[in-house]
C-alpha cells in the first residue's frame, strides 16, 4: 500500500472545476485511489461527488492511498497536481 499526504494548494480548494481536473486524472491513471481530509472518512478519488463532498479548502491536509502495483508513481503525480493552484489553470 502506498500513501501520500499533501496540502491543498488551490486558492478556492477543491471545488467543481479543480475537482473535475483531479478526478479525471485519477480515472485516467486507471488505479483505485482513496482521498481523505485529515482524520476524515476516505472516498473514491475518481468520484467527483465523493471528492466535492469532502469540502476541501486551501491548506487542508489530504491523504491519498492506493494498493495498486503502480501506486507510487500515480500518487506522486496526483500529489504534484494538488500541490499547484488548479484555479490558475
Amino acid at each position: 500500500m502506498a500513501e501520500r499526504t499533501v496540502e491543498m494548494a488551490s486558492t478556492h480548494g477543491l471545488h467543481a472545476r479543480p475537482a473535475t481536473i483531479f478526478t479525471q486524472a485519477v480515472a485516467k491513471a486507471g488505479v483505485p485511489v482513496q482521498i481523505s481530509k485529515a482524520g476524515g472518512k476516505p472516498v473514491n478519488a475518481a468520484s467527483i461527488l465523493g471528492v466535492i463532498s469532502l469540502g476541501i479548502e486551501k491548506g487542508d491536509a489530504l491523504t491519498l492511498v492506493s494498493e495498486a502495483d503502480s501506486a507510487d508513481t500515480v500518487l506522486d503525480e496526483l500529489v504534484a497536481l494538488l500541490s499547484k493552484n488548479l484555479d490558475a489553470e
